[in-house]
């Protein structure tokens, strides 16, 4: 499929209420069509992976074709580069996930760059750094425990940080890992505990938001199965 046969199925999907709804939910991009997740998703399928098509819809600019691109784009061909200057580019937290559970997630350098970015001052970079630690606790089924135990002291560290998607993302980070074994979700107890006695409102948040889901009957009694299968 070529870029402007993809774009045409863009408008031709497009839906001004949902650009109109977007915006009640933080996602103000300059360019939008409204296209849905799930058509996004059929689109993608129909490409296939299409790494130079990826690259040309992310300079369009245009805020579904920049999710369609994080889709079909190849992980392998996706470089340190590439990814540093896609995430300079992100102007709603959506187009920052998508991104991340899509592609990012995939590449080499994912560990690295959830470190890296976790620090980044930008809202959204941040946000991104928290999001791939999410992602590869989910994902990434092989990983030691050592891989996200490392993860921790900066989950502290960025929890004081009180703007909205960047606790929110510290928050989903905090629960995931602490959700993949039972030592990590003592360990993510532990750290929630700690973030707790923090005087900051985003702090006390995460942590209590944390701990009343990874302290859960449902997820305890998940734990324990997944233990004894082993």
């Amino acid at each position: 499929m070529q870029y402007n046969d993809v774009i045409r199925k863009l408008e031709k999907l497009s839906d001004p209420r949902a650009v109109a709804g977007m915006a009640r939910y933080g996602i103000r991009p300059a360019k939008a069509f409204g296209v849905s997740i799930p058509n996004l998703r059929a689109i993608a399928k129909e490409i296939g992976t299409d790494h130079g098509l990826a690259l040309e819809l992310w300079r369009s600019g245009i805020h579904e074709a920049r999710i369609l691109a994080s889709m079909i784009a190849d992980p392998d061909r996706t470089t340190e580069r590439l990814i540093d200057s896609w995430v300079k580019d992100f102007d709603s937290w959506d187009v920052c996930d998508q991104c991340c559970m899509n592609l990012f997630r995939h590449t080499g350098c994912a560990y690295e760059k959830a470190v890296e970015w976790s620090g980044n001052d930008k809202e959204y970079v941040k946000r991104a750094g928290f999001v791939i630690m999410a992602c590869l606790a989910v994902g990434d089924k092989r990983a030691k425990d050592e891989r996200f135990l490392a993860f921790f002291p900066i989950i502290k560290k960025e929890a004081s940080d009180s703007r909205n998607y960047v606790q929110k993302a510290v928050n989903w980070a905090l629960r995931q890992i602490g959700k993949r074994n039972a030592v990590l979700n003592r360990k993510a107890i532990e750290t929630a505990d700690e973030i707790n006695k923090m005087s900051m409102r985003s702090a006390k948040w995460i942590a209590s938001d944390a701990m009343r889901e990874l302290k859960s009957e449902e997820v305890q009694a998940r734990l324990k199965d997944r233990q004894a299968d082993k």
